[in-house]
Parts: C-alpha cells; structure tokens; sequence
C-alpha cells in the first residue's frame, strides 16, 4: 500500500519537528516519519549527566521557548525531551512512530519513500535523521586484538558501568570532554583522558550562544567569499560546562597524546611504554546517517551530499535538514536549526504551491 502526501519528513528529532512547524505555516501537507518508539529524538539516548551548552531560552526550537529547568542553568537531557514531545504535541504535528525508513526511491515526477510500515508518494522530502545513528571510529593498530571493552558515545551512560575499571576516553571535542569529566569525578574509575591534539577550553563566560553566533558569521563571510569571520573560536573548542570546568579546576581533566596502536591488554604510547587498560570508549564523532538516500546515487566525500542551501544539488525534491554547518550554520543544534528548517519550508513552498 502506498500513502500520497505532499512532504515527507524523515526523523522525528528536533530538526524533523521545526521542519514540521514550518511547513504546517507554510499551509503543506506533510508526514513525519520517526524510527524512535517515543517523542525526543537522540536525547532519548544521551549519557546521565548530558547538558546543553546554553541556557533554555537560548535552546529552543521555533515558535515555542523551552522553560527552565528548576535549579540548573544548562537543562539536561531529560528536560530536552520532555520539551520536544511537549513541542509535537502543542502543534499537532503528524508524527508517525515507530517507522523505519528503508530507502527513497525516484518514482517518476514525485519520489518514493519505502519503510517498514508501506510506501510514501511525495513530491518532496525532508531528510532530518542527524548523526547519533551512525557512530565514527577510526581504525587504530591493533584495535582488533584488543581485548578490553571497546565502546563509543552512544553506548555511555555513567561512571558505575566502569567501576573499578581503567578506562581511556578518546576525543577532544565536547562529547570526549563531558564524558572524561563525568568519570574523572568519579572516585571509582581510573580514566586516562586521550586527545589527537592538545585541548582547547574556551573562556567560562562562553556558551553555545557565541558558538551559534560564530557559526552564523562564518556562514555569512563563507557565502560572501571572505574567509575571516572575527568569530569567537572554532566549533571543535570545549565548552567548560560545570562539570567540565570541575573537573579541569580540580586538575583531574588533563589529556595525553593519542596512542599510535592497542596491544591486547591495553596501548602502548608513543614514547613505547605500554598501560594496561580494561576498556576505551571512543568519543570520535559522527557521520551522517543517510543510508536510506543510497538509491538516489548521490553521496559524496565523508558521506556528505552536495547541497545547495538545504536542497540536493542532484535531486532538487530533497532537502537535509540538521546534519551540521553544510546543511545551515549550526543546523545540529536546537537553537540553530530553526533558520534552515524555515528555508527549506519556503524553497518547497515556491515549488509546490
């Protein structure tokens, strides 16, 4: 059985919703298509202690503030997900869960959503299925004889999972940092924090708002052909939230060189000496999760697919919605992700309406 609707959105997380809430403005009809059994995306999935960069106020999605959160000035992930299914519900939006995309196909003048649950006819797609599903992990010698646990973001929760453990925390950027902190704090685990380069914290003052701001300015000096945006840093430097600041004051969030190969009871660094070490949890990254786009032949380097604003350069009926600052200026963000939604609204409106 096939369903005919004007739009599909693929993923139910928060860049699906603002692409929701602004195609319901835009007077189009649309689905949204989530994987996930309940409301919230991959804050679902986030470790215990995760916290936004910024503010509530400065985190929302469009059209409707997210509230504080009593007693803690960067919300944690369970109040993030009790915003989003609060912000599905407000608006009525059409969300249809649990429902695995399978592929998107070309189907004469519209495309082909293919899922678990039947087909889709649309004349346009929204692709909003972000990173969270599809972890990165570089290929280290001896990685394969290691013995110890070896696990990624996605698969951490908290310090007791490594009780009486020596643990390597791989990763420089916010994930690796928030992670080793969560476990330096911990009087129960024995954590080397590990780093391709020395970390760079920014100024305690600085918050997810200047980053978005930096974000936004890059993008504007890139489009104009200039390449210095006078921005505040790099979107790879550390935000120092409380816990990472903690952990950094007490002296106990210092980094070592990355390892060039594992042994089977540990790694051994680069000056040859050799640590034994019971688990490694790689904090490497994402790649997009855009497998379901395959028969449309168009990926690129890293995955990516050539975009024009949000639109597919090869398939002008497909936009990509959240995946990072090639799809819009801190376009995986809560904050930065309304501005792009509300450009791909308006490009899909021109042409269907």
């Amino acid at each position: 059985m096939t369903t005919a609707t004007d739009v599909v959105v693929i993923g139910g997380g928060q860049a699906g919703l603002a692409a929701g809430y602004h195609l319901r403005r835009a007077k189009i009809g649309f689905v949204v298509l989530d994987a996930q059994n309940t409301p919230g995306g991959a804050w679902q999935h986030g470790w215990d202690s995760l916290r936004l960069f910024s503010p509530a106020a400065f985190s929302s999605l469009p059209g409707r503030l997210m509230p504080a959160q009593p007693g803690e000035e960067y919300p944690d992930a369970e109040h993030v997900v009790a915003y989003l299914t609060d912000y599905e519900r407000h608006y009525s939006l059409p969300v249809h869960r649990p429902v695995r995309v399978r592929a998107v196909h070309r189907d004469g003048s519209r495309l082909r959503v293919e899922t678990d649950k039947g087909d889709w006819s649309a004349r346009a797609v929204v692709s909003a299925t972000g990173t969270w599903w599809r972890p990165f992990v570089p290929a280290v010698p001896g990685g394969g004889v290691f013995r110890g646990r070896q696990s990624h973001t996605v698969g951490y929760r908290c310090p007791a999972d490594f009780a009486g453990q020596r643990v390597l925390v791989v990763g420089g950027g916010n994930s690796g940092a928030q992670i080793a902190a969560d476990l330096a704090l911990s009087s129960t685990v024995d954590l080397t924090w590990v780093t391709q380069r020395p970390p760079h914290f920014l100024a305690d003052d600085i918050d997810g708002r200047a980053l978005f701001d930096a974000a936004t300015a890059r993008r504007r000096a890139l489009d104009e052909g200039r390449s210095d945006t006078g921005g505040v840093a790099s979107l790879g430097d550390i935000v120092a939230v409380p816990p990472v600041r903690a952990a950094r004051d007490t002296g106990r969030l210092k980094a070592r060189p990355m390892f060039p190969r594992m042994e089977p009871e540990g790694v051994r660094w680069p000056d040859g000496t050799t640590s034994r070490v019971d688990a490694v949890i790689w904090c490497t990254g994402f790649r997009p999760a855009l497998s379901h786009l395959a028969p449309l032949g168009l990926r690129g380097p890293r995955g990516r697919l050539a975009t024009h604003g949000t639109r597919a350069v090869g398939e002008p009926r497909l936009h990509l919605l959240g995946y990072g600052d090639w799809t819009g200026p801190a376009s995986a963000t809560l904050i930065g992700v309304g501005r792009p939604a509300r450009e791909a609204a308006r490009d899909i409106a021109e042409v269907l309406l």
